[in-house]
């Protein structure tokens, strides 16, 4: 059974930082990446990678200031925040895309407030 469980999210004041991470499990994931979606918007792409972990891509919004990166002995993704805006606050999923279909976490809340 192929399982992605999202950790790590919570509340934090601007300028803060959180880790997440995404315990895989069942499957070797082709790409996988994090995702968001704040109430009332679309699910955007915030940061992606690929297998090997030498490529990666973010979204404008989060370059410089969010970190993607894969611990392959655990199988787990991280996304590192650093410097939280209160526009980062969102739901945030985990992706992991195989040759036959997406899989998604549950998701995980982040909340950015003072």
């Amino acid at each position: 059974q192929v399982q992605l469980v999202e950790s790590g999210g919570g509340l934090v004041q601007p300028g803060g930082s959180l880790r997440l991470s995404c315990a895989a499990s069942g499957t070797i994931f082709i790409t996988m990446g994090w995702y968001r979606q704040a109430p009332g918007k679309q699910r955007e792409l915030v940061a992606a990678i690929t297998r090997s972990g030498t490529t990666t891509d973010y979204a404008d919004s989060v370059k410089g200031r969010f970190t993607i990166f894969r611990d392959f002995a655990k199988n787990t993704l991280y996304l590192r925040m650093n410097s939280l805006k209160p526009e980062d606050t969102a739901v945030y999923y985990c992706n992991g895309v195989t040759i036959e279909r997406d899989y998604w976490g549950q998701g995980t809340q982040v909340t950015v407030s003072s």
